[in-house]
């Protein structure tokens, strides 16, 4: 599959940090299982969407069926996904309704391919879902990772999918306004940004088009932040290095002879040091795996666990004895409550299990004032009657 020098998921980097993107295109990705089996899900999408949503024929029914048939078979597909995906598929099939009750003759467009060079040189992509109806355009992507949450607000990728789908169909459909959503299943999150068209094509001609020059030309300042996330050199990035090294013009003393507001800007700084020692720090591994050794450093065996080969042969060996079961074997015990989930299903699960399930108060945990999280009185206050787990 082709991709973009300046694809709309690396927007966020090469629209802060231009000349990132011919920086990191020799080099090579990196191969991801989770990467791998976002592909499957959207592939499984896709099926699921064109069988409820597009008129097909027998013969189209069958190579769907086929091809679903097919994703059965990959080693990534299991129940967690039949049903992530199954809830993505509904909510698409709400906002098709949606649109369908604005217009009757709503279109509905399903891996639409996206150009939205007119801001962007050779800018394209591949739009999930693309609804227009009653003067409303909608763009809906899929993201099925739980890792990290995506949110649709001020997000630059499906904001260039909403170019693109303007640029493609402008001419035939009136477009007043432009609904962004991003579908995140496993992380029960659904966000919707809109934006009038004109504050879109705005927002493209004087903050994209600019940035886009540049990182084609692969020029500009590089910059550091948090689009440094998903960028192919975070590990050995100079310019990263340089914004991290900052915090040492912090002299750091006793916590107990700074103030509080000075402990409020250090703790920032303390985060983005953790996640960028931790990337140096995969990078410089990775490097010495492929016979790059690493001045003053070395690779060692690291700690391992003793585990048995076979288990069956173990438990045999163990019968032959006088021992009794108790001595050997564990009585039967309950599955976790997320393989419980998993195999069950959430609706299930929720209807034989709901009024069992408990979920005790968290550790309480510093968080910057942004998070959306409310903010606790105090420890002594809110966990006054609360027996706090180690």
């Amino acid at each position: 599959m082709k991709h973009a020098l300046l694809g709309a998921s690396k927007a966020a980097q090469w629209i802060n940090c231009p000349p990132s993107a011919r920086l990191q295109e020799s080099v090579p990705e990196d191969p991801s299982e989770y990467a791998e089996e976002g592909t499957v899900a959207h592939a499984l999408a896709e099926i699921k969407l064109r069988r409820r949503l597009t008129l097909c024929d027998s013969k189209q029914r069958k190579a769907l069926d086929a091809e679903y048939e097919k994703i059965k078979t990959n080693p990534f597909y299991g129940p967690e996904m039949e049903q992530a995906v199954q809830e993505y598929v509904e909510l698409v099939e709400i906002r098709v309704m949606a649109a369908k009750a604005r217009s009757s003759d709503a279109v509905v467009l399903l891996e639409e391919h996206l150009d939205y060079s007119d801001w962007v040189e050779e800018g394209f992509g591949t739009g999930d879902v693309v609804l227009i109806a009653d003067g409303v355009l909608e763009v809906i992507d899929l993201k099925y990772g739980k890792g990290v949450p995506v949110s649709a607000y001020n997000n630059p990728q499906p904001r260039l999918y909403g170019l693109g789908a303007w640029a493609g169909y402008n001419y035939l459909y009136s477009i007043d306004e432009v609904y962004m959503t991003i579908i995140q299943p496993r992380l029960d999150s659904v966000s919707t940004d809109i934006m009038p068209i004109a504050d879109l094509l705005e927002w493209a001609e004087s903050v994209v088009k600019p940035a886009a020059v540049l990182a084609f030309a692969g020029e500009g300042d590089y910059c550091a932040g948090d689009h440094c996330r998903w960028c192919k050199v975070k590990g050995n990035c100079r310019a990263r290095a340089d914004e991290n090294m900052k915090a040492l013009a912090y002299e750091f003393k006793d916590p107990a002879l700074m103030d509080l507001e000075e402990i409020g800007s250090i703790l920032f700084i303390t985060e983005q040091l953790k996640v960028w020692a931790k990337d140096v720090e995969d990078y410089a591994s990775g490097q010495a795996m492929k016979g790059n050794p690493i001045p003053q450093w070395k690779l060692v065996e690291g700690r391992s666990n003793r585990s048995i080969s076979d288990k069956d042969a173990a438990i045999a060996a163990l019968r032959a004895t006088e021992l009794g079961t108790d001595k050997f074997l564990k009585p039967e015990e309950l599955l976790g409550i997320g393989e419980l989930e998993k195999r069950l299903g959430k609706k299930e699960f929720a209807a034989l299990l709901g009024t069992w399930i408990v979920k005790p108060p968290g550790k309480p945990t510093l968080a910057p004032e942004t998070d959306t999280r409310p903010a606790m009185n105090s420890v002594e206050n809110d966990f006054a009657n609360t027996d706090m787990e180690d």
